[in-house]
């Protein structure tokens, strides 16, 4: 199929650069009229480009010699060799291709690498079997091109010859590409690390900086929300994300975890929604202004099955567990099944992944939440790089009760993403938990027991006391304030303040 359009000016609100040509998924959805996304488009130039491509505002450039022609089957071909794959817009390529000519395209060349990769996928995320017999007996080849993408242990499709190694399936599939960010955070060991950490610290001592961190994630993840719920509500969650990991992660867990955090269902179903959902503003009218819509109710349930069975594939592959959880967890809160909760639900997942494989000692939660808190605005950076660019795919309009209601098919939008931006915050958060937050909260513990320890030695007073006092003058700036001075603490005479508080500058350090 020729691609008749004249070549744009301007794609997806790029302007295309002077002296060249949209070439593969560009041609691809400006030629077809499909309706995606598309971050990092490629063109051709007029003329030559040293070292035959370069990176310019957002485009990848290629020299004239890669000009690969004017049918749908040249871009195809081009985007499957140069450019980084595109699940959505493979997909929607194929729906808007005649299968006879796609069956055309792939008999050509049977058992080239091009042609063999393209009739997986199709069969793969269409669910339709061509009419063309199996392969010959070739050399297999890899779905995805693991030196730049992260994978799944291979499954041969004896059919097209070709490895499966996608980390989801043609129903729902994030894709990780390999960059040096992740490959340097990999090689750090951050789980060995934390086990080092944990070996080398009383049991007692690890409990109480346990206790902490747990408490210090379930505040943060309310927080994020804009919540300060009661201490009791904190503690009923924390209980929740304490065990994360213990039960297998499915359908049924996720409705539990949900009925955990919405203890009051007056106002808000428990369990999978029955309708839209929308992050955003509301007009002066009280209607819906979205900034991200939610998948369609109906399309709910497939979704969350497709996102287990990733999880799943994931971890019986051993996938490192931090990308397993990233590609879990934002999966999850892009889909976001729940009427509300879903963020929380969303970090919750987080944990499960890294204490069901291991990666966080026995009964230790890694805060994550806490520095996703104190990095807020990268955080929701990283939540818009998939849902913004979707939302002009998404039509929708307002219900009577001023929720949305989504009218086009969009289910696809939530099953393809990119996860990589995703997987490199959630590593930096978690390695910033194994590396300072872990080993902070064990020594400022370690130097409050020592405190605490040399203040009774000198005065008699009950445990919980010695606690506050140290506290206020941690709050204080080394200093017993003069008003906790004359009320809690009246009966310390001067001498004893000031060798408290010099105790204190020597074990914490002066401030």
């Amino acid at each position: 199929m020729k691609l008749e359009s004249a070549p744009p000016i301007a794609f997806q609100d790029q302007l295309v650069p002077d002296g060249t040509r949209l070439a593969g998924w560009g041609a691809l959805v400006h030629g077809l009229g499909l309706k995606a996304p598309l971050r990092s488009p490629s063109a051709v130039a007029d003329g030559h480009i040293k070292g035959s491509r370069r990176r310019e505002d957002g485009w990848t450039l290629f020299d004239k010699r890669y000009w690969p022609g004017n049918t749908a089957w040249d871009h195809l071909s081009f985007a499957l060799r140069h450019e980084p794959l595109d699940m959505l817009i493979l997909k929607r390529a194929f729906a808007a291709l005649p299968a006879q000519e796609i069956a055309a395209f792939i008999r050509q060349a049977p058992t080239g690498t091009v042609a063999r990769r393209a009739w997986f996928f199709f069969e793969e995320l269409t669910g339709t079997t061509l009419d063309i017999e199996d392969a010959a007996t070739v050399t297999a080849i890899e779905a995805l091109d693991p030196r730049h993408y992260v994978t799944a242990r291979p499954r041969l499709s004896k059919r097209h010859r070709v490895r499966d190694n996608l980390i989801g399936t043609g129903t729902y599939c994030p894709l990780i590409r390999k960059t040096e960010t992740l490959t340097a955070f990999e090689q750090r060991g951050l789980a060995t690390k934390a086990a080092e950490i944990i070996g080398r610290t009383g049991g007692h001592l690890i409990a109480r900086a346990a206790s902490f961190m747990l408490l210090a994630d379930s505040r943060a993840s309310f927080e994020i929300e804009g919540e300060r719920p009661p201490r009791n509500r904190l503690e009923r969650w924390g209980r929740a994300v304490l065990q994360a990991g213990k039960n297998e992660l499915s359908l049924a867990e996720l409705n539990r975890l949900h009925r955990v955090l919405i203890e009051d269902t007056r106002f808000i179903k428990a369990g999978v929604r029955p309708d839209g959902v929308f992050l955003g503003e509301r007009h002066y009218n009280g209607d819906p202004l979205p900034e991200f819509i939610g998948a369609r109710p109906d399309d709910l349930e497939p979704l969350l099955a497709g996102m287990l069975d990733a999880n799943a594939r994931m971890r019986e592959s051993d996938l490192d567990p931090v990308l397993q959880a990233a590609a879990t967890a934002f999966g999850f809160v892009y889909i976001h099944p729940f009427q509300d909760g879903n963020g929380r639900l969303h970090r919750c997942l987080i944990h499960h992944v890294l204490a069901e494989r291991k990666f966080t000692p026995p009964g230790m939660v890694f805060p994550v939440s806490s520095v996703m808190l104190d990095r807020i605005d990268d955080y929701r950076t990283t939540l818009q790089d998939h849902s913004g660019p979707l939302m002009p795919y998404i039509e929708w309009r307002a219900t009577p009760d001023r929720n949305v209601e989504v009218t086009n098919d969009t289910a696809d939008l939530y099953r393809y993403f990119d996860c990589t931006a995703n997987a490199e915050f959630l590593y930096a958060c978690v390695a910033r938990t194994v590396e300072e937050d872990l080993p902070r909260e064990i020594e400022y513990l370690r130097r409050h027991d020592e405190a605490r320890r040399r203040i009774m030695e000198i005065v008699d007073m009950p445990d919980r006391l010695v606690q506050d006092l140290i506290m206020f003058i941690d709050q204080n700036g080394g200093m017993l304030s003069k008003r906790r001075r004359e009320k809690e603490f009246a009966a310390l005479t001067d001498g004893e303040v000031r060798t408290i508080e010099a105790i204190y500058a020597e074990v914490f350090g002066a401030p």
